[in-house]
């Protein structure tokens, strides 16, 4: 997979998630396969630049691979003034929004609101592209809604604006994350234009995302919500997709592992106060791949405030040591 002057190991892509996609996650889900990932968004508004959570956003870690920074806002000065500073600070693709479905996002016409202004997205796109002298990508939706879908036009401009790779999320905005991808919809967009076009929507096994690559003839697959406590995906999906073979789920020892290292990451990154917090979320997704966890000790993991109290916890609600 070629983005820019950047190629990368392979073509299976981490997606921006809010709250989700820090510097941690991204560094153990490119550890485990993923060939780029993307920071969670950071807002253009001037008045937010320095705000804590704007920059630790867009902070990277030491092993994230080519360091992608995804920003987002409806103003393109601003934008590309954000593109400029993250470049200096270390990015070395800049992605922008305009793909986000969230009330709060949307109600001021950014993330995929902008697709309902095809002048404006124009605007933003030739603004970025030209302030920087780095890859620029951009993630959309289909559309807005099912009667207003223009992913082929807004592909068409991001293709003349400069754009070096087009993300697709096959639902429109009034989809949010219900029903079924439009698998046939990203197909019809990698027909229309020649840049490298990224699949995103459901795509939660191996087997998905070899149907997804077949199915649309993309270029590459962003995964998002089924890396989240599961960063193995990206290693069972690359060696799916070489060989044709599953590999075995990770062992309980594996998943604990992992997420001690995952844990001790977010201590590091956030301090231990917002580590602590912070972890709770990351510990149930883990928990999912377990076939049932102490309930009592959920609510226990999830009140505690200091970091080796959490750790023993965890390691007791995993039957790695005894109570």
């Amino acid at each position: 997979m070629q983005i820019g002057s950047y190629q990368l190991k392979n073509n299976l892509i981490l997606a921006p998630m809010a709250g989700v996609s820090d510097a941690p996650f991204r560094e153990i889900c490119a550890e485990f396969g993923a060939g780029l990932t993307v920071s969670e968004m950071v807002a253009s508004n001037p008045m937010l630049r320095n705000n804590t959570g704007t920059l630790l956003r867009a902070k990277h870690g030491e092993n994230n691979g080519v360091r992608s920074v995804q920003i987002l806002g409806t103003n393109p000065k601003d934008l590309a003034q954000a593109a400029k500073i993250n470049v200096q600070n270390g990015a070395q693709i800049i992605d922008i929004n305009m793909g986000c479905p969230a009330k709060k996002v949307c109600s001021v016409a950014a993330g995929s609101a902008l697709l309902r202004d095809e002048t404006l997205v124009k605007q933003i796109l030739d603004a970025v592209v030209l302030a920087v002298d780095v890859p620029v990508t951009l993630k959309i939706r289909t559309g807005w809604d099912k009667d207003s879908r223009n992913a082929i036009r807004i592909a068409k401009i991001a293709e003349d604006s400069g754009i070096s790779a087009l993300t697709i999320h096959g639902r429109t905005r009034a989809c949010k994350f219900e029903g079924v991808a439009e698998y046939d919809t990203i197909k019809q967009v990698k027909q229309a234009v020649s840049i490298p076009i990224i699949a995103n929507g459901d795509i939660d096994t191996p087997e998905k995302a070899h149907f997804v690559l077949e199915e649309t003839g993309a270029d590459a697959i962003m995964i998002g919500r089924a890396a989240q406590g599961n960063p193995w995906l990206f290693a069972q999906v690359s060696h799916f997709l070489n060989s044709g073979e599953l590999l075995e789920k990770p062992s309980m020892n594996d998943i604990h592992d992992v997420l001690m290292i995952h844990l001790e990451k977010l201590y590091s990154f956030y301090g231990t106060g917002t580590g602590v917090r912070l972890a709770r979320k990351h510990i149930s997704w883990y928990f999912r791949a377990l076939q049932s966890v102490d309930s009592a000790l959920k609510s226990q993991i999830n009140q505690t405030l200091e970091p080796k109290e959490q750790l023993r916890l965890v390691a007791l609600a995993m039957g790695i040591i005894d109570s």
